[in-house]
C-alpha cells in the first residue's frame, strides 16, 4: 500500500484546481485528513458506460483528477457500466437513448482499459464491471432498491423535468438507471466519486443511497465539460471538434496548436499535469502579456502530446512545428500538387484538396492574412503560375503544400 505523504490541505488545493464543485467541501477535507492520519487510502469511484469505443481529451479532464488522487496514494476503482449501459443513461438528452446489446457493450469496452492506461497507472487501478453485482439482482431486490428513491426526487433531474413538462415520454427503465448507478457506490463503499457536471444528479443519488444503507456518504467532485477545437461546442465526435487519444502525435500537436488563446487557458487548467501554482503562473503570464501566447501554446501542445505518445514525441513535434511554421523551413514530406501553368483559382484548389469546408471559409482565411505564398501574405483569390515554377502555399497555421506549374 502506498503511503499518503501529501498533507490534506495540499491535496484539496490540487483537487480544486479547475474543478466545478466539490460537495460538500468541508466533508472532503475531513475525509482527506482522516485518510492521512490513519494512512488509509480513500476509495475513489469513477464510472464509465461503454456506449462508444474511443476516448478523447474531453474525457481525460476527469481522468487527470483520478491520476492525481492515485499519485496521492488513494485507491481508484474504474467502473465499466456494462450492465447499466444496456439500460442507457438519458443524461443531457431530451429523448430516450437506444438500448445497447450485451455484445455492443463488450465490443466498446475492449479498448477502454488500454486507453485509460494512457492516463492512469493500471497496475494501481482496480477495474470492475457492475454486471458482477447488478446482474445478480432478483426482481424483488430491484423493487426493494427502487423503494429507496421517490419519483419526485427523480423528476428533479433536469432532463426528466423538461420532458415531463413538455409531455414527452419518460420510460420506467430510465428511472432505474440513476438508482442502479447510485447502488454501485453502495457496493464499492465509495468515499469519493468523480464525474462531469452533467452527471451531478447521478452522483448525488449514490450519496443518497449510501445514507439509506447506513454507510458513510461519498463526497462528489465534478469537472466542467471542455470545449473542442472550435472553442464553442463541447468536445465530441459528432461535432468533429475532438482530439482523440489515438490521434497520431502530429495530428494531436496540430489540433492543440489550432485552439484559441482563450481556450488555451482552460486547457492548461484541465489538461495540464503541472502543479496548480505553476499553472496559475502560466495563465497569469498569458493574461498580463509577460508570456507570449504562441510560446505557451507550443509548450502545452508538446506536454499534452507527450503524455500520450511519450515526452520525446512531444519535443519532436514541437521542433517540427517550429521548423515548418516559425523558421519558414519546408518539410521533407510536403504535399506536392501539379497544375497547368496560368491562373489558379485558389478557392477551387483548396476545396478539391479538402483544405477548406467552403469557399466562404477560404475567403475568410484570405481576408485574415492566413493564406501565404512563399511565406508572404496573399490577398487575392487566384494566382499566376508559370511553367516549371514552384510555389509554397501555406493555409492557416498547420497546412502547407508545394504548387508546381506544368
Amino acid at each position: 500500500m502506498s503511503r499518503i505523504t501529501v498533507k490534506p490541505a495540499d491535496q484539496l488545493r490540487e483537487l480544486k484546481r479547475g474543478a466545478f464543485e466539490i460537495l460538500p467541501e468541508d466533508e472532503m477535507l475531513k475525509k482527506l485528513t482522516k485518510s492521512y492520519e490513519k494512512q488509509k487510502p480513500l476509495v475513489v469511484k469513477f464510472g464509465a458506460d461503454p456506449n462508444r469505443p474511443d476516448i478523447h481529451l474531453g474525457h481525460t479532464v476527469v481522468l487527470q483528477k483520478l491520476r492525481l488522487l492515485q499519485d496521492f496514494g488513494h485507491e481508484i476503482y474504474f467502473l465499466i457500466g456494462d450492465y447499466t449501459a444496456q439500460i442507457g443513461d438519458p443524461t443531457g438528452k431530451n429523448k430516450t437513448r437506444p438500448i445497447l446489446t450485451a455484445e455492443e457493450v463488450m465490443e466498446n469496452a475492449k479498448t477502454y482499459k488500454e486507453q485509460v492506461g494512457k492516463v492512469l497507472d493500471m497496475s494501481k487501478t482496480t477495474v470492475v464491471f457492475n454486471r458482477d453485482w447488478l446482474g445478480k439482482f432478483s426482481g424483488l431486490d430491484l423493487i426493494q432498491l427502487m423503494a429507496k428513491a421517490t419519483v419526485g426526487a427523480l423528476l428533479q433531474r433536469d432532463d426528466f423535468n423538461k420532458r415531463y413538462t413538455n409531455a414527452e415520454a419518460i420510460y420506467l427503465h430510465e428511472f432505474v438507471y440513476p438508482v442502479l448507478q447510485g447502488f454501485d457506490s453502495v457496493h464499492l463503499k465509495a468515499d469519493l466519486e468523480l464525474g462531469g457536471t452533467d452527471q451531478t444528479f447521478n452522483l448525488m443519488m449514490g450519496r443518497h443511497l449510501q445514507y439509506a444503507y447506513e454507510q458513510e456518504a461519498q463526497c462528489i467532485l465534478t469537472m466542467p465539460l471542455i470545449e473542442g477545437t472550435d472553442g464553442v461546442h463541447k468536445m465530441s465526435k459528432s461535432m468533429d471538434n475532438y482530439i482523440s487519444l489515438t490521434d497520431t502525435p502530429t495530428n494531436m500537436f496540430g489540433k492543440l496548436m489550432s485552439i484559441s488563446d482563450e481556450l488555451m487557458k482552460k486547457y492548461y487548467l484541465l489538461l495540464c499535469r503541472r502543479p496548480a501554482a505553476e499553472v496559475d503562473s502560466i495563465i497569469k503570464g498569458i493574461t498580463d502579456g509577460s508570456l507570449h501566447p504562441m510560446e505557451a501554446k507550443k509548450t502545452l501542445a508538446a506536454e499534452v502530446t507527450g503524455y500520450y505518445h511519450g515526452a520525446d514525441a512531444g519535443r519532436e513535434e514541437r521542433e517540427k512545428f517550429e521548423a515548418r511554421f516559425t523558421k519558414k523551413q519546408i518539410p521533407d514530406d510536403i504535399q506536392v500538387v501539379n497544375r497547368p501553368a496560368g491562373a489558379v483559382a485558389l478557392l477551387d484548389l483548396f476545396l478539391e484538396l479538402q483544405l477548406i469546408k467552403s469557399k466562404s471559409d477560404g475567403r475568410r482565411l484570405i481576408q485574415q492574412n492566413a493564406v501565404k505564398v512563399n511565406f508572404e501574405n496573399h490577398t487575392a483569390e487566384s494566382l499566376n503560375l508559370e511553367k516549371g515554377q514552384e510555389l509554397i502555399l501555406k493555409i492557416g497555421k498547420l497546412r502547407m503544400l508545394k504548387l508546381v506549374g506544368e
